[in-house]
């Protein structure tokens, strides 16, 4: 392996292929979903 491939393989910034904690993922995502929906509703866009 070249100096050049280990820099590229080390400044990997994350993607779909990182193995991480997928329930605080979901978990933010229904946050971000309720937050909207709260929003929405007092703002009466709805």
């Amino acid at each position: 392996m070249t100096a050049h491939a280990a820099t590229v393989a080390r400044a990997r910034t994350g993607g779909p292929q990182d193995d991480g904690p997928k329930i605080v993922e979901h978990v933010m995502g229904w946050v971000l979903v309720v937050v909207v929906a709260m929003l929405v509703t007092q703002l009466g866009l709805l």
